[in-house]
């Protein structure tokens, strides 16, 4: 089982910055790609970033050059560093993890999502 905290959201006025956190604890054996993905009033659920263990970065296009997403490994924790930040940001942002976990001598992958934090952006 993974538990996951996110903290960083709020309110800014566009052209403001926010860091957005997401850490991950409990039993498993490793923690795969981690990412974050947001959802506006309305609209799906979409994509923003990716990381997996070894620094591989996916951004979506909307946001490239606005946000920077990087993790710590030895703290199983992903950063979102949201810059320039616009009023169509607006969205409650949801961390994503795919762990590894043990069960007797098979391992397998699971994902998880964490409670969703909300970030506003004023124009």
């Amino acid at each position: 089982q993974v538990q996951l905290v996110e903290s960083g959201g709020g309110l800014v006025q566009t052209g403001g910055s926010l860091r957005l956190s997401c850490a991950a604890s409990g039993s498993f054996v490793s923690i795969n790609a981690m990412g974050w993905y947001r959802q506006a009033l309305g609209k799906q659920r979409e994509l923003v970033a990716t990381i997996t263990s070894d620094d591989r970065m996916f951004v979506q296009d909307s946001v490239k050059g606005r946000f920077t997403i990087s993790r710590d490994n030895a703290k199983n924790t992903a950063y979102l560093q949201m810059n320039s930040l616009k009023p169509e940001d607006t969205a409650a942002y949801y961390c994503n993890v795919d762990a590894i976990e043990r069960s007797g001598i098979r391992t397998y992958a699971q994902m998880y999502w964490g409670q969703g934090t909300q970030v506003t952006v004023s124009s």
